[in-house]
């Protein structure tokens, strides 16, 4: 684990360690990864990290919460532990999301998407590396009693993976991604709004037209709502090179095409 340093438009990579008390982290591959505060737009707290691909080819169902222990002389300490899950626990996946959402003083997690290996009764040597679609649940957790209940959404049809989400006070908005069993990459917005009375968690669907149709994009903040876009795939051989910011704005989502900037020959030429 590294921390960026950003200076005079010079990009440094500072090493950092760990508490004792910390757990093992393994090097993972297309984890969920959200940061984490009490409030909404309130001080980072914490990060949290689900699932991923191991180094042995397995997938992880862990999640693990990673906060800042001290700082001392520039020198950051950090703290990982492990949260144990109980209720709905999600199953091991990667390519899956995860978003902080808060509504009347609440917070919780939501988790969607992935994909994960074929049921064991249905894995043979044949097809024992075979990745489906997770099935198109949303799981919500508390992180406080470390409680996930799994709530079945009708307007989301189909799994998705390596999509895009983008989260705002109560709402979660779901954008692209693919889809393995018909191999495309809907523009569908799914935006779920998250209800956190003292009862039971309401959660509401809506789906949102948009034209951007892209999977394995990378998303930033870049102010409190405003996030951007870059890079991902427009097919399984075809690169996106453009940019994209995303205003949300009270209730909406504005998504708007952007100057993109002079790309380097490796960024041109690669693969990935």
């Amino acid at each position: 684990v590294f921390l960026v340093d950003l200076k005079n438009n010079e990009l440094k990579l500072r090493p950092t360690t760990f508490t004792n008390d910390s757990c093992y982290l393994p090097p993972l591959r297309h984890p969920a990864l959200t940061s984490f505060s009490n409030s909404s737009g309130g001080e980072v707290r914490s990060y949290l990290i689900h699932g991923g691909r191991t180094p042995n080819n397995e997938l992880s169902q862990r999640l693990y919460i990673m906060s800042m222990d001290s700082s001392v002389n520039k020198k950051i300490t950090l703290r990982c532990l492990e949260k144990d899950l109980v209720g709905d626990v999600p199953e091991a996946r990667y390519g899956h999301s995860m978003n902080a959402v808060h509504c009347r003083g609440r917070n919780a997690v939501v988790l969607f998407g992935g994909r994960s290996f074929l049921p064991k009764n249905e894995r043979t040597t044949d097809k024992w590396n075979t990745v489906v679609d997770c099935q198109p649940m949303i799981y919500l957790i508390d992180l406080q009693f470390g409680c996930s209940s799994m709530y079945t959404i009708k307007e989301i049809e189909n799994g998705l993976s390596f999509h895009v989400s983008v989260s705002s006070k109560d709402t979660v908005y779901i954008m692209g991604g693919h889809t393995l069993e018909s191999n495309i990459r809907p523009p569908n917005i799914y935006k779920v709004k998250v209800d956190l009375p003292l009862g039971s968690p309401n959660i509401t669907c809506t789906i949102l037209q948009s034209r951007l149709s892209v999977s394995s994009a990378i998303v930033t903040h870049s102010s409190p709502d405003e996030f951007l876009i870059v890079g991902g795939y427009e097919s399984d051989h075809q690169k996106r090179m453009t940019c994209s910011k995303v205003f949300i704005n009270n209730d909406s989502i504005d998504i708007q095409e952007i100057e993109t900037p002079e790309w380097t020959g490796d960024i041109k030429q690669s693969k990935t």
